[in-house]
Order: structure tokens, then sequence, then C-alpha cells
């Protein structure tokens, strides 16, 4: 195997018809780590809204359960990539998000927002550092992917293309990014989370670390400082030569799921995918966003 052989691979699929099997592949094989930080990010974007990140604060999810829902969160998303979205696996997993998310009405526009995200945040990280740029089929299967599991989340409206939904991604964020001190507190809890996978003594290096990879609307969104120019370029080049150094590695033999990553802790002996995730009171608990305005999304059978 050779390391631009899984390109060749993906580039002879249809980018459509077979966006299930090249994100398989692009995944677990070539960018699982930058996968694992591009979606870690994609989340934490979303509580720099603030009506998402102060429900979530009064959730306490985010506060007080931090390490759970983080692992939570990664595991029924990683079921999917797994499985894919027809086993039972995937039913089940895709029925747990569901089942949490009717639990409150959730606007469409925050929805789609939430599904841009993940779309749009791998793309750019895996372009700023990744070993290699993401291919063309990687990103239009890669949109598909999300469509799909759009439309299994029943989700209105769902954008057609890459571009469609990065345009979606940053005129939301224009427009609705802005303080708010509960979610700042969400932030604060993440940012410690993240530290805490890491010896103590390194949690302020860390910390600033992270800070010098967020955009400046996220830093100004929470009212983070911002670190200094050599700082942030420090890190980011940093992060860049790790990207470099893997591109001279042999290619991945077999696939690395996010249920092996190291900083899933919370299910030593195991778990059961149905048992996942929180059983919220409706309108009270455990689920991003509430309006009374928007359409709870079901799933499609």
């Amino acid at each position: 195997m050779k390391r631009f052989e899984r390109l060749a691979e993906i580039r002879r699929l249809d980018p459509v018809a077979d966006a299930l099997e090249i994100y398989r592949i692009s995944v677990p094989y070539e960018f699982p780590w930058d996968y694992t930080r591009a979606l870690e990010l994609a989340l934490y974007r979303t509580y720099a809204v603030p009506a998402i990140g102060r429900l979530l604060a009064r959730t306490a999810e985010l506060t007080e359960h931090t390490q759970k829902r983080y692992d939570d969160t990664v595991l029924l998303l990683d079921t999917i990539v797994e499985h894919g979205f027809a086993t039972e696996q995937g039913r089940t997993a895709i029925r747990r998000i569901n089942q949490m998310h009717r639990s409150y009405d959730i606007g469409d526009d925050d929805i789609r927002y939430v599904l841009s995200t993940f779309v749009a945040m791998p793309r750019r990280w895996i372009d700023a550092y990744g070993w290699r740029r993401l291919s063309r089929h990687e990103i239009v299967a890669t949109t598909e992917y999300y469509r799909t599991l759009g439309r299994h989340m029943g989700i209105p409206d769902i954008p057609r293309t890459y571009e469609e939904f990065e345009a979606l991604l940053d005129s939301y964020e224009e427009a609705r990014f802005g303080w708010d001190e509960e979610a700042r507190r969400v932030s604060d809890a993440t940012l410690d989370l993240m530290a805490s996978w890491y010896p103590r003594p390194l949690a302020p290096l860390l910390r600033t670390a992270t800070l010098a990879l967020l955009d400046e609307p996220l830093l100004r969104a929470f009212r983070y400082p911002r670190p200094g120019a050599a700082t942030s370029a420090l890190v980011r080049r940093a992060v860049r030569t790790c990207g470099r150094l893997v591109r001279l590695l042999p290619p991945r033999r077999s696939p690395h799921f996010a249920r092996q990553n190291w900083e899933v802790r919370g299910y030593p002996n195991g778990y059961r995918v149905a048992d996942l995730g929180t059983r919220p009171v409706p309108g009270l608990r455990g689920c991003p966003v509430r309006h009374q305005d928007g359409s709870a999304a079901g799933p499609v059978e």
C-alpha cells in the first residue's frame, strides 16, 4: 500500500453514489486524527451562538458531565461512520440522536447551521493542517454523507452542495455569534476537559495552544484574549508540521475509528449504542437548542 493509493481508490468511485464508502475511507484511514479535531471544533463553534451556549449551560450536560457528553456525542456519530445508515447499529444511533433532539422544538435554521459545521470545518481543518488537502471527491462525498444524516434527522431544506453549506455557516455566524456569560462557562468547561487529557502541569500551555488555533470570530464571541502573533504562528506551524510528518509515514493498514480514541474515557468496560446519550425531560434538559417556534426533527424511516 503506497501513500496515495487510497486517494486513487477514492477517485475511482462516484462521489455521490459511493459517498458512504468514500467517507469510510477518508475518515478512519486517511485522516482519523484530523477528523476528530475538526469535528470537536465544529461542535465547539456552536457554543458561540448565545441561544445554543446558554441552553447547554442550563442543561449542565457540558459543565457537570463534560466527559460523558463528549464521549456520547463521539460514539453516536462514530457508530454511523463505522456501520452505515442502514444497519441495526447505525439506525439505533440515529434513533438516539433523534430521541434527544425531539425533546425540544429546534429551529430549522439552528439545526441546519449545526449540520453545516460538520460539512465545512473538516475541509477547512484538513486543508490547513492535514498531510494532504481533501480531494474534490472527498468534499462532495462528505457533503452527501451529511445530507443523508440530515434527512434521517428530518432536517428540512438541506443545502445541496458544499459551497451552499459553507455559505450558510459563514452567514449564520456573522449574524449570530455573540457574547453570553453562560455560553462562556460551557466553553471554559470544554477547554478544561481537553486539558484534562494531559498531565496537569501542561494545562496552561494547552489552553494557550488551543486558543491559538481558534479564529478571530470565536475569540471575540467568548471574549478570550488573543494569543500573541508569535505564539499563534508557532502553534499553527507545529500542527502543520505534524501533518507533513504523517505524509512521510506508511499509510494506515487498518481503520482507526473514533471509539478507539484515547480521549474517549467514560466506558472502559464497553457500551451499548442504545444506552448512549441523555434521556432529557422535554423542554428542560439535554438538547443543545430550544425554540418555541421551531419544528422537532424526526427520523426518516
